[in-house]
């Protein structure tokens, strides 16, 4: 399998960037999740789970580290005090921006129970991990391949890199050479609602992909990684497998 599409997404749920080449390091992607949006009035943080018009908007990471959002109708915010004043508006809640860097303890989301055509029966709260906005802390990396993808599109599941060929689900426990950057595979990552949600770009609501894969995966699509030395990593790579 090679490295078909490199992907960060600066800001938790939001659009991402697509990348030629990126140093993977440690945590992953630098600015990979690096920013997540919190409900002023509620402390909880914003996920396209509950908010779905995150999808509509963009984000990218500006030249001197930053972040700057892009708005469904093409206004740039950037800086700690515009994306807030402007997405705030846009989305008609009180939110703040905040930066991984000073997330020491686990945020708490949103997810919907089961849902109907009139939306979720109930909200359940759960906690993500520090640092990186993931919703794991085991999530440095995720990977998915198009053999597994099919006809679905790619930007429903927000993988970091889209491999060319198929087979990373045979890579739970393994070791592995992508790039310059060494991997460990865990296991798969299990998938929720925002696989079904609408996005920019001609995405529209489609329930039956979360169901098929609780029919058909157990809920699982997509592989996570940890990086075990960090290194370069280039479209057109190849994804190396330590020998059994």
């Amino acid at each position: 399998m090679r490295v078909l599409e490199l992907w960060r997404y600066p800001v938790k749920s939001l659009q991402g960037e697509r990348l030629t080449e990126v140093h993977v390091g440690p945590l992953g992607i630098p600015r990979d999740r690096g920013w997540a949006l919190f409900d002023r009035d509620t402390g909880v943080g914003l996920t396209a789970r509950r908010v779905p018009e995150l999808l509509f908007g963009s984000a990218r990471v500006t030249p001197d580290g930053g972040v700057e959002v892009v708005l469904p109708d093409g206004t740039v915010a950037e800086g700690p005090s515009e994306i807030p004043a402007l997405l705030s508006d846009w989305l008609g809640r009180r939110v703040e921006l905040r930066e991984a860097t000073g997330n020491v303890d686990p945020p708490t989301y949103e997810d919907p129970g089961d849902e109907t055509a009139d939306g979720p029966t109930e909200w359940q709260q759960w906690e993500g991990a520090t640092g990186p906005f993931h919703d794991s802390p085991r999530i440095r990396l995720s990977l998915v391949s198009t053999g597994t993808l099919g006809d679905w599109d790619r930007r429903r599941f927000r993988a970091n890199v889209l491999l060319d060929g198929e087979g990373e689900d045979r890579l739970g426990g393994r070791g592995a050479v992508l790039g310059d950057a060494e991997l460990r595979f865990g296991a798969p990552i299990f998938r929720c609602v925002m696989t079904t949600r609408p996005q920019a770009g001609g995405i529209a609501r489609d329930t039956s992909v979360l169901k098929t894969i609780h029919r058909e995966r157990d809920g699982l699509l997509a592989v996570r990684a940890a990086v075990l030395q960090p290194g370069t990593v280039r479209v057109g790579d190849l994804l190396e497998p330590a020998a059994d």
